[in-house]
């Protein structure tokens, strides 16, 4: 991938925030940056085409109960946590 670079202004407080981050993670600030800026990017993309069309459905294997979302988001939690603080997921 070729990198371009570019001027931001941000906040003390944020790139207190991004130092902070890749310290924590072993990585350098601008990959932090960097991340972030393609995060957003692809968060605010507009596609040509719908993702799935209203013809279309998933088969997610039957019902699903509240427990299971609990237990799905908890787990999913959890385990961003532990990414969070430089533990393996």
């Amino acid at each position: 991938m070729a990198l371009k670079r570019t001027n931001v202004y941000a906040d003390d407080s944020d790139l207190a925030l991004i130092k902070e981050a890749a310290a924590r993670l072993g990585l350098s600030e601008a990959e932090i940056i960097r991340e972030g800026i393609h995060r957003i990017a692809l968060a605010h993309r507009v596609w040509d085409e719908p993702f799935v069309s209203d013809e279309e459905t998933f088969d997610l294997g039957g019902p699903v109960g509240a427990d299971e979302i609990r237990r799905a988001v908890t787990e999913g939690h959890e385990a961003r946590e532990r990414r969070n603080r430089g533990h393996a997921a």
